[in-house]
């Protein structure tokens, strides 16, 4: 066994002590598994575990060691996944009721080839209601809380997993992002969290799309390291670069229009560009374009709730009466609307990847903060107020959907703690093929210009079981 508890160890600190022999996948898993019976009080964020199956893949991981033969670098490594990719065996519930009894015979694709690079899989992490909301609380689990501070939310939908990753319930989460889903809450906990390139992960064998063509399976992981190695499992046509990106040209969008951005964030985000600036980098100040307020506040509404009405087109009526509130009120908006509607909203999203299109003709990369707001209570499904300022649902949420609208890669990077010591994230985005270029760019930033990651000090305040 090594100094360092096992649960601590990053996905190559665990591979490299596996070649070692100083640590075991099995010895590893336990000690994963007691750090998830210790932080779930608190937390609540590993919602389905099936420890014997992991167990057994542990074991298997053990002897393919032992031989010198390991499926991947990964092979033996503890992974969560989140509650809206069927592992095969274990729930499927979405944060729905309507799936309380969904059971999977069958891994999506995603998963399937992270099992075939030896992955050890701890179960499913929690999340909202059909992942359509920025905070992680459904009727069937509760809310999930932030490692940095519990009682606020770790984001959604990827909450569950950022909060497991954060805590130390694996080095790596297989999350989702359909509209900012992996990298919001990657900047609420400090970590890293990739949303691929339309297509580059392929997808089969899941849920219904609730949001065709915008939502991706990324990695997330503590270091750019780590989630450069799951990266390399879920999307095999990656080809990873090695050279170190030139100076680049990037613009930096400080706020979407004039919507409200916190103070605190606008500190951390200034500070991050001046640093790409002194790292040799051209950083320009620019006005986000007005396609992206076009669809964040025309189209997005109709895509997600025509999405929801779609998947649920088939259920019995009254299946309202198991929807809360607020996805009862979505489903009521997505039914209301119009194939008029629908197609006005996808020529805004075509409209969108042409500007965009456009600013990368000129520019390398986009810079912005991953989050217009800090986190809120956990209980909360978003801020009513940013900067003094009311905001809707979607207030904290700007600076994301349009990457997935057009299909761009999108990185979340951390940029340091505010002075109250929560984390902020980076958003990092590229054209159109550029996920390798995102990829080498990240690690770049993780070498010169990243704050080295700590553990939550606020669940050592917590009373954890001993």
């Amino acid at each position: 066994m090594t100094g360092t508890p096992a649960w601590q160890m990053s996905a190559e600190a665990l591979s490299q002590a596996y070649a070692r022999r100083t640590l075991s996948p099995v010895e590893a898993l336990l000690s994963v598994l007691e750090r998830a019976d210790a932080v779930h009080p608190v937390l609540n964020a590993l919602v389905v575990r099936d420890d014997t199956a992991a167990l057994a893949a542990a074991q298997a991981s053990e002897a393919r060691w032992r031989r010198g033969a390991p499926l991947s670098p990964l092979d033996g490594v503890p992974l969560t996944v989140k509650d809206n990719l069927p592992v095969a065996g274990l729930p499927c519930r979405w944060g729905s009721r309507l799936f309380a009894d969904h059971w999977p015979v069958q891994d999506e694709s995603p998963v399937a080839r992270l099992r075939a690079g030896g992955v050890v899989i701890l179960g499913k992490t929690n999340v909202p209601e059909f992942t359509l909301q920025g905070y992680t609380d459904n009727p069937l689990f509760g809310p999930t809380g932030n490692p940095w501070a519990p009682a606020l939310t770790p984001g959604g939908s990827s909450g569950g997993a950022v909060a497991a990753v954060a805590a130390g319930i694996g080095p790596l989460a297989l999350g989702t992002d359909g509209g900012g889903s992996i990298r919001r809450p990657c900047g609420f906990t400090g970590l890293y969290g990739f949303k691929p390139g339309r297509g580059l992960v392929p997808r089969a064998d899941g849920l219904p799309a609730l949001l065709p063509g915008l939502e991706e399976a990324g990695p997330i992981a503590r270091s750019m390291g780590d989630l450069r190695r799951a990266l390399r499992l879920l999307a095999p046509r990656l080809t990873p670069r090695h050279d170190t990106p030139g100076l680049l040209r990037i613009a930096y969008w400080r706020a979407i229009g004039d919507s409200p951005v916190d103070a605190a964030i606008l500190a951390r985000s200034d500070a991050a560009a001046e640093r790409l600036q002194a790292m040799g980098h051209t950083v320009a100040v620019q006005p986000s374009l007005p396609e992206v307020e076009a669809f964040n506040r025309q189209a997005w509404p109709v895509i997600a709730s025509t999405g929801l009405a779609a998947v649920l087109h088939e259920r019995i009526d009254g299946c309202e009466d198991a929807l809360t509130p607020a996805m009862a009120a979505l489903l009521a908006q997505g039914r209301s609307r119009s194939a008029v509607e629908l197609f006005q909203a996808q020529a805004l999203q075509r409209a969108l990847a042409q500007a965009l299109q456009g600013l990368f003709a000129q520019h390398d990369l986009l810079l912005t903060p991953a989050s217009a707001a800090l986190p809120w209570p956990a209980d909360q499904s978003h801020p009513a107020t940013i900067a003094g300022q009311p905001v809707d649902g979607r207030g904290h949420a700007v600076f994301t959907a349009f990457a997935n609208g057009a299909g761009l890669p999108a990185l979340a990077v951390p940029a340091g703690p505010t002075e109250d010591g929560l984390p902020v994230g980076l958003q990092l985005v590229a054209p159109r093929g550029g996920d390798a270029l995102l990829c080498a760019v990240g690690a770049m930033w993780e070498r010169d210009g990243a704050p080295a990651w700590c553990w939550p000090p606020a669940l050592d305040k917590e009373e954890l079981p001993s």
